[in-house]
């Protein structure tokens, strides 16, 4: 499900309310963190992410966020996704305090993260570690 445009606040139309629920509803109440690492929610918001999509990676990865357990390392690592995710934007909205503001939010999530191995969501924190590198 690839959006017909990125939403970009100022720039260009928000997509209807309900666009993304098809992924959104990916996440199973009660899943374990194997079963979110593998929902669509959570691949389709990794591929936004590393396709421009930023507003609609935020979108679909809450839902990631909310579902894992409570102060642990894959609660972490969706929130540095969505920070990142968060950050993009901003720079896409030629904010660039505001980009490096939510980076350094992002990275204190990825150290987070990192408390419980190299590989937290499936994915590698190094890897992860790049993408804020690149803000």
């Amino acid at each position: 499900m690839i959006p017909t445009h990125a939403y970009i606040p100022g720039r260009t139309p928000r997509h209807p309310d309900g666009a993304f629920d098809v992924l959104r509803d990916t996440v199973r109440a009660g899943a374990d963190v194997l079963e979110l690492a593998r929902c669509d929610a959570m691949l389709f918001g990794l591929r936004y992410l590393e396709t421009g999509f930023y507003w609609e990676a935020h979108e679909v990865l809450e839902p990631v966020w909310m579902a894992c357990p409570p102060n642990s390392a894959e609660r972490s690592m969706a929130q540095a996704l969505i920070q990142i995710a968060n950050a993009r934007l901003k720079q896409e909205m030629a904010r660039p305090n505001a980009a490096r503001r939510i980076a350094a939010i992002a990275r204190t999530h990825l150290i987070e993260a990192e408390r419980t191995g190299s590989v937290v969501l499936g994915l590698e924190v190094k890897r992860v570690a790049l993408w804020i590198d690149s803000l």
